[in-house]
């Protein structure tokens, strides 16, 4: 017996009671403590999974869980534009517009010619020679000047030599009066058909610097020597001239012979089959 329990006895207070093992633990206030416990402890619990550990950082960022990226941009190859661009080219905002003939004043321009009088050779000639063939073609066949029979029909290239000139251009796949127009530097026939004087040339350059700007052909090809040397402002003969790309207005130009000279000098058609050929490959790489 302990000495407080002695004590209690000689103070007459009787035995001191001990509570049995485990009494404690299963009293019912004590079991109802423990149950609002459990209970507060529970309600807690779906924050504690939701929040992160104070000693653990959050998780990178899982691009699995990301909304899908947006498809790379490729860069594309630029496609290289054709040597000559067909249609006007637009013009900044503000800029005035190049004063030229635009394709509803082609027959106005086929009057002005009808009836010019800009230089002499309006007293001589029959009639003029404006063109032919199909007005937004992409070849442009460029000739001297009309010739007697031009100058009785108004056409270009007629006769033996205008023939020749179809049926070389059916060889290379071509239709004089759907695939290619056909014009001279003169309108009109010098007496003789002597060679143009400057002066004539410049009465009708603005003419065909027109007819070039309203047809915007891919190629041009210059027949004959005449032309050839008017339209590249030179002197070279045809043989320098020849086999190689030149360039008028910035569209790429070819020469070749007249036809009319071939019907003279057979042997040379080859070497003008040669030309055709030419220009048809660089006519291709022009995107054509």
């Amino acid at each position: 017996m302990s000495r407080a329990s002695l004590q209690q006895q000689e103070m007459g207070l009787g035995p001191a009671w001990q509570p049995r093992a485990g009494w404690f633990e299963q009293h019912p206030a004590q079991l109802l403590r423990q149950t609002l416990r459990t209970d507060a402890a529970q309600s807690e619990l779906p924050d504690m999974i939701m929040a992160a550990p104070p000693s653990e950082s959050l998780p990178a960022h899982d691009p699995k869980l990301a909304a899908p990226p947006e498809a790379p941009q490729t860069t594309e190859l630029a496609v290289i534009p054709p040597i000559v661009e067909r249609g006007p080219k637009a013009e900044p905002p503000g800029a005035e517009a190049p004063a030229e003939i635009a394709p509803a004043d082609w027959p106005l321009l086929q009057r002005k010619v009808a009836s010019c009088q800009n230089c002499r050779l309006c007293e001589t000639r029959t009639q003029t020679v404006f063109g032919r063939g199909n007005p937004q073609a992409r070849w442009m066949l460029i000739g001297e000047a009309p010739g007697e029979n031009e100058d009785k029909q108004g056409l270009p290239f007629v006769g033996r030599a205008g023939q020749l000139l179809d049926n070389m251009l059916a060889a290379a796949g071509l239709e004089r009066d759907q695939d290619v127009y056909i014009a001279n530097v003169l309108k009109c026939r010098p007496p003789g058909n002597r060679n143009p004087a400057p002066d004539e040339i410049a009465a009708c350059n603005s003419y065909l610097l027109q007819q070039i700007r309203h047809v915007q052909p891919v190629l041009i090809i210059a027949l004959g020597r005449f032309a050839a040397q008017t339209l590249l402002e030179t002197e070279d003969s045809i043989s320098k001239l020849r086999g190689k790309a030149h360039r008028y207005q910035g569209v790429p130009l070819v020469v070749s012979y007249h036809p009319a000279y071939l019907l003279r000098n057979q042997p040379d058609k080859a070497k003008a089959w040669q030309d055709l050929l030419l220009a048809r490959e660089i006519y291709r790489q022009a995107g054509g």
